[in-house]
């Protein structure tokens, strides 16, 4: 396995659990932990033993506590600190949105258990999590409008579809910290929880995941609903719908999923993500960064 030095990666009885592992800088970003998510989610997608990924912070008081800007943290996190004329150039790209970005296309389900203070790119990269749960300590800030720069790692796509326009807008042009209550009251967390327990529930969460359903329809059911509910008419999706009903219900996870509920016993689906994806997966054409 790929060898990380500001996350950790533990695999485990079919969940994976990716760690935020810079204790001495309140597991602050870097380009270089950017680069290890993303590894460690290439790593996730590519072994069929893994049913769901828990994402968290070293230790009680963050989760992330935003962008380390600092030369000694790698600096730079939002581009290339040299001047380049031409914008649509790669090293004008925004560190946080290449993570987003691939945390998107996850094959996986991804489950945040924020456990402390997590501002700036430590908020904007949990945005693409399909559920998010957090501590009591827990602290959030979209404080982009404080440091005179602006929202990043394509969170003005993703936090108006989970919270609402207003409440985004609110957030994010008042740039102030918020804490639990408030972000389960707007809808950006679903549930809080003492900090001894956080994971404990991330974990039954995931494992629910793992335990009951086919890894497949769980793949497909992520990709769909975060793609088609951005889609600008239902026949968007009744395409996608169609097409999916028709090869899931001839597949072996069907047939599986079918007799283990008549058998009364728990299932054992044997179809895989990296084998047995339908034929027309994906159906969207990868935009480029230009």
């Amino acid at each position: 396995m790929t060898e990380f030095t500001q996350i950790k990666l533990d695999i485990a009885d079919g969940i994976a659990t990716v760690t935020l592992h810079r204790p001495e800088k309140m597991n602050a970003f870097t380009r270089i932990m950017m680069q290890e998510f993303i590894d460690a989610l290439d790593v996730t997608d590519s072994d069929d033993s893994v049913r769901a990924v828990i994402v968290t912070g070293h230790g009680e008081r963050a989760f992330c506590a935003g962008a380390d800007l600092t030369p000694e943290g790698g600096g730079h996190v939002f581009s290339d600190p040299n001047t380049v004329d031409d914008l649509s150039d790669e090293r004008v790209r925004d560190g946080g949105g290449r993570l987003t970005l691939r945390l998107f296309n996850s094959k996986k389900p991804l489950i945040g258990a924020c456990n402390g203070v997590a501002v700036g790119v430590g908020a904007t990269m949990q945005l693409p999590f399909d559920i998010r749960l957090c501590s009591e300590n827990a602290r959030f800030g979209f404080v982009f409008a404080r440091r005179g720069i602006t929202p990043e790692a394509a969170s003005s796509w993703f936090l108006p579809r989970l919270v609402g326009m207003q409440t985004a807008l609110e957030w994010c042009m008042t740039g102030r910290i918020f804490d639990a209550n408030e972000a389960l009251d707007r809808g950006l967390v679903r549930s809080i929880h003492p900090s001894d327990v956080l994971m404990d529930a991330a974990v039954g969460l995931a494992r629910e995941i793992a335990d009951n359903t086919s890894a497949v329809s769980v793949a497909m059911t992520r990709a769909m609903l975060w793609r088609l509910g951005a889609s600008g008419h239902p026949m968007d999706a009744h395409r996608i719908d169609s097409r999916s009903i028709y090869r899931l219900s001839r597949s072996a996870d069907a047939k599986e999923g079918i007799a283990s509920f008549l058998e009364k016993r728990p299932p054992a689906y044997p179809d895989t993500v990296g084998e047995n994806m339908p034929d027309f997966y994906p159906w969207w054409d990868e935009p480029e960064y230009r």
